[in-house]
C-alpha cells in the first residue's frame, strides 16, 4: 500500500501539534496530584505565557481564555505553542459544544482571515481545533488589532463571533518563543 506524501506530512503536523499542545495539557494534568510542579505563569497584556516544568519540544504556551460572566464556564481558549526544533507554532482553540463539527472555524483580525480550521475531537469540555499554524499566520495575528475573533457555527446554523483579545500578543508571543527556545527537551524514550 502507498502513502502519499500529502497523508505524511499531515500526520506528521499533527503529530507535531499534539506533541507542542502538550504543554496546554499539562494544565489539566496539574489539577490532578498536588505534588504535581506548577507552571511558571507570566501575564503580558491580555494573555498568559505559562511554561511547564516538563521534558517537552515545546513546554511553553501562550494562553487566553474567556469565560462566561455569569455562569463561569469556559466558552473559548486559545493556545499557541512554539516548537524550536521544527521552527513552528501549534495552537489549540476550544469552542463549546453544540458547534457544527462540518463548517469549522475561522480566525478573522481587521487584516487577516485564516482558512477554515477543522475540529480534531471534541469531549465533554468542547471541541478541539489542534494544529500547526504557519508562521506567516502568527506574524498575521501580531500585525493586527486590538481584538480577533474565532467565527464558529453551531448544529442550528447559526453563526458566532468569540471576541478574544490580542492586547499583548507580540509581546506574549516573543517571551513565550524565547523561554520555549530556553526549555526545550526531547521528551524521555519510552521504555
Amino acid at each position: 500500500m502507498k502513502i502519499s506524501s500529502t497523508l505524511v506530512k499531515a500526520g506528521f503536523g499533527a503529530g507535531l501539534a499534539m506533541l507542542a499542545c502538550g504543554a496546554a495539557r499539562a494544565q489539566d494534568a496539574s489539577a490532578a496530584p498536588a505534588a504535581q510542579p506548577r507552571p511558571e505563569i507570566k501575564a503580558i497584556g491580555d494573555w498568559s505565557v505559562r511554561c511547564f516544568p516538563v521534558e517537552s519540544p515545546s513546554p511553553c504556551d501562550m494562553y487566553e481564555e474567556l469565560d462566561d460572566k455569569n455562569s463561569h464556564q469556559r466558552v473559548l481558549s486559545v493556545s499557541i505553542a512554539y516548537v524550536p526544533s521544527a521552527d513552528r507554532h501549534a495552537i489549540q482553540i476550544v469552542v463549546p459544544l453544540g458547534v457544527s463539527i462540518p463548517k469549522g472555524l475561522v480566525i478573522q483580525t481587521d487584516n487577516f482571515t485564516s482558512p477554515v480550521l477543522h475540529y480534531r475531537r471534541c469531549d465533554r469540555a468542547g471541541c478541539y481545533v489542534e494544529m500547526m499554524l504557519p508562521n506567516e499566520s502568527i506574524n498575521s495575528l501580531s500585525h493586527s488589532g486590538p481584538d480577533a475573533k474565532i467565527k464558529i457555527v453551531a448544529d442550528s446554523g447559526k453563526p458566532f463571533d468569540l471576541t478574544f483579545s490580542l492586547n499583548g500578543f507580540t509581546a506574549a508571543r516573543d517571551a513565550m518563543a524565547e523561554q520555549a527556545k530556553q526549555k526545550a527537551k526531547a521528551p524521555p524514550p519510552a521504555k
